[in-house]
């Protein structure tokens, strides 16, 4: 505390010293001011002191740091003379060397324009002699080496051709037009030639002429017009090979047609392919391809008009549209109508097949062109090699006789034809409104035809094996058209179909079953009734797992990587996939038709199982009691006889599925009414022994009635509670329920008070 006080006086007089100080002495008149002020001057006289006698101490070591720099000074000036005289020599020397540096450089540039003028000499002489000489070969008609000679001088500069130098140097007497004239003139000459006698060898079928002026189009620049000639003289060969001597009427006409057609454009750019590469470069084969599909495009057409003109096509639309309209109708009976009787569903069948065919085939066609276009794009991109190098175009010059066709992504190319829409049409217009019709026809005629078959356990009726098979039959037929688009759009159809006419079908006939009537239901009705029910529902669990089995058979398809593309395999997998969505229509139906069958049927009879099967029955028990009840066993007994009674005839009637979940609905309505039934009893040591044993003594029979292994999860209450009231008596509840390990379900408060109800 005192030392704080002390410091801060010494502080408040520094800070007034200082207040002097900024002050002029001559203007203090204050004793105590004018004291300060003195003070403070003393101090400040005597630091200067202290500072000037610590300098006067060093004054030996500055005066020798002095002495050493005089003494530097003669060698300073030593250096700078000669620093001087270094400078003159070296400007002296540099001033001769840049005068040498330059004449040397002049010389340089003098040899450089004699090399290029040399050598723009020699290119004119070249370019003057390749003239001459294909003048000379044109004349001898020696094609071969007219075209290295046209080549040559194609190979020049193009600055070097119309150069004022060749344009006075190479014209002649008898050529006396300028060289780029006259080489564009030759080149011309050549590509005449050229054409008429590739038309005459193609004309004549002579492969080796075909070849040999093939080869010689783009060695002088006239790669398109090579391969326009040439694709002529394919499109030709395929216009040979179409067949037409079946007849019209033959359902697999047309398919043949458009097989041979595309058959024979696959295997001509299969052979051609490599040809066209080796002469023009990868990649020119697109071109060929492109007039080839043109071609398919016209046959195509006229293949379809002819199709469906031969085929009535517009008159089955028609009546299928008219027919589509009756089924939609509502039916007020159970026979079909007539308007649905007009249109022969195996005519229907025959046409769908018939588009599938030409579908699929074009669409086997087109995966085919795309694959061979982009193992192009490929060798393009890696650059091809040749073997004939004196024939190739001269691409390492900028040369404006040389131009390269502009690349197609091949995806493009063949979705962009005619022939692709053409299909795309009919599928959508024929196709699609066709394959819905027959589908919801076969499943109409299968709903109205069906019968149970009695002779399997389970019996289900013959409508899900009929459906699911025309399904599979008819989903390998979509699949077959090759068309992703329409797969999609169909797939979604076929699922509606499936949720409405099927389902809903089945639905329906499960309405009718129970439906309200005025008359009294005898034994013998209900249980034809309930047969029915279980039928039906047997129905529409088997189609759930038959839409399962068809999915995993159909995504196994070799369909899929035949005729679509890979990256649209993925896509096609997915599509096939989502037919699973229709187990859910399914399956909601079913749950429905259980809980329905179960409420009606089964809870009825439940609500007193559990009052008659404790009926008299005490479990307060001393030993002769206990003795009793073990050997009459009356709960078991009692239970057993109830229970088989209650689900008798249930478990060979309904399918495994089926039978389980109504299994699940019978024990979850009597458990918790059986839990607050004992619950209300009272129990002796060995009246809770004998609750064990007939709990578990159920469990067990129930156990045997099942193969699924959820009995005891559903019975873990009751087994809980068995264990409690069974509990020592001079055991703790609260130490049992915390430190036995078991998964309780009961509350602490309900284990006490089960435990309170042992005498």
């Amino acid at each position: 505390m005192n030392t704080n006080t002390s410091n801060g006086s010494v502080d408040q007089q520094q800070v007034e010293k200082s207040q002097y100080i900024q002050k002029d002495p001559r203007k203090l008149t204050n004793l105590n001011e004018i004291l300060t002020c003195l003070s403070w001057y003393q101090s400040e006289e005597a630091t200067l002191s202290n500072s000037l006698a610590g300098l006067l101490s060093d004054r030996a070591s500055i005066a020798e740091s002095l002495h050493r720099l005089e003494a530097l000074v003669p060698h300073l000036d030593d250096l700078c003379l000669e620093s001087l005289q270094l400078a003159r020599k070296v400007s002296s020397t540099a001033t001769t060397a840049d005068r040498v540096g330059g004449r040397v450089r002049a010389l340089d540039q003098e040899m450089s324009r004699v090399s290029q003028a040399a050598e723009r000499v020699g290119q004119v002489m070249e370019l003057k002699s390749s003239l001459s000489q294909l003048q000379a070969c044109i004349e001898r008609q020696d094609w071969e080496s007219a075209t290295r000679h046209c080549a040559r001088a194609m190979a020049l500069p193009f600055e070097v051709i119309s150069g004022p130098f060749a344009e006075t140097s190479v014209p002649t007497a008898e050529n006396h037009l300028p060289p780029a004239q006259t080489l564009q003139a030759a080149r011309e000459q050549l590509l005449s030639i050229f054409l008429n006698q590739f038309a005459l060898a193609s004309r004549s079928r002579d492969a080796a002429a075909t070849s040999r002026y093939f080869k010689l189009f783009p060695a002088i620049g006239w790669e398109t017009e090579g391969l326009e000639a040439y694709a002529s003289f394919v499109v030709d060969l395929v216009r040979v090979r179409i067949p037409t001597s079946a007849k019209t009427s033959s359902p697999l006409y047309y398919v043949t047609v458009l097989t041979a057609l595309f058959e024979g454009v696959a295997m001509i750019i299969d052979q051609h392919q490599p040809i066209v590469e080796k002469y023009y470069g990868a990649g020119n084969m697109r071109s060929v391809t492109k007039r080839l599909l043109e071609e398919c495009d016209r046959v195509v057409q006229s293949t379809l008009e002819a199709w469906r003109e031969e085929r009535s096509i517009k008159r089955k639309l028609s009546d299928v549209s008219n027919s589509m309209v009756s089924m939609s109708a509502p039916r007020k009976q159970i026979s079909t109508t007539v308007e649905t009787d007009e249109v022969d569903p195996r005519e229907i069948d025959k046409t769908l097949s018939e588009i599938a065919g030409m579908s699929g085939r074009w669409n086997l066609f087109r995966k085919f062109l795309v694959e061979q276009l982009q193992e192009e794009e490929v060798n393009v991109d890696r650059g091809g090699d040749s073997d004939d190098q004196n024939l190739q175009p001269m691409s390492g010059f900028s040369n404006p006789y040389v131009c390269s066709p502009l690349p197609i992504e091949p995806v493009a190319l063949l979705d962009t034809t005619s022939s692709q829409r053409e299909f795309e049409a009919l599928l959508s217009s024929c196709y699609i409104p066709m394959e819905i019709w027959y589908i919801r026809t076969i499943i109409d005629k299968a709903q109205h035809l069906s019968s149970p078959d009695f002779s399997q356990t389970p019996a289900t009726t013959t409508t899900p094996d009929d459906v699911f098979y025309i399904l599979k039959t008819v989903y390998a037929r979509l699949l077959s058209t090759g068309s992703l688009g329409i797969l999609e759009r169909t797939t979604d159809l076929f699922k509606d179909v499936l949720d409405h006419d099927f389902a809903g079908g089945i639905k329906k006939k499960l309405d009718d079953v129970y439906r309200v009537g005025t008359g009294v239901r005898t034994e013998k009705s209900e249980k034809e009734s309930r047969t029915s029910f279980l039928v039906l529902l047997n129905d529409l669990d088997v189609s759930s797992s038959h839409m399962e089995r068809l999915t995993k058979d159909l995504l196994s398809q070799p369909a899929i990587t035949q005729l679509f593309l890979e990256t649209e395999q993925p896509r096609v997998k997915a599509i096939i996939a989502s037919l699973l969505s229709s187990t859910t229509r399914f399956k909601s139906i079913l749950k429905a038709g259980i809980d329905q069958l179960f409420n009606q049927l089964m809870r009825p009879r439940l609500r007193t199982l559990i009052p008659d099967v404790y009926k008299d029955v005490s479990y307060v028990l001393d030993e002769d009691g206990y003795a009793t009840a073990e050997y009459q066993d009356i709960v078991r007994k009692r239970y057993v006889k109830v229970w088989e009674g209650l689900t008798d005839g249930y478990k060979d009637a309904c399918t495994e599925n089926n039978y389980r979940i109504l299994f699940g609905l019978a024990l979850d309505a009597i458990l918790r009414p059986w839990e607050k039934y004992i619950l209300t009893l009272h129990y002796s040591e060995l009246g809770a022994i004998r609750f064990d044993r007939d709990l578990r003594s159920i469990m067990a029979n129930l156990s045997s009635q099942t193969i699924f292994g959820d009995i005891r999860e559903k019975f873990i209450r009751l087994q809980q509670i068995s264990s409690l009231l069974n509990l020592d008596s001079d055991e703790d509840v609260e130490s049992f329920y915390s430190g036995s390990g078991i998964s309780w379900t009961l509350s602490m408060q309900e284990a006490k008070d089960i435990v309170s109800l042992k005498a």
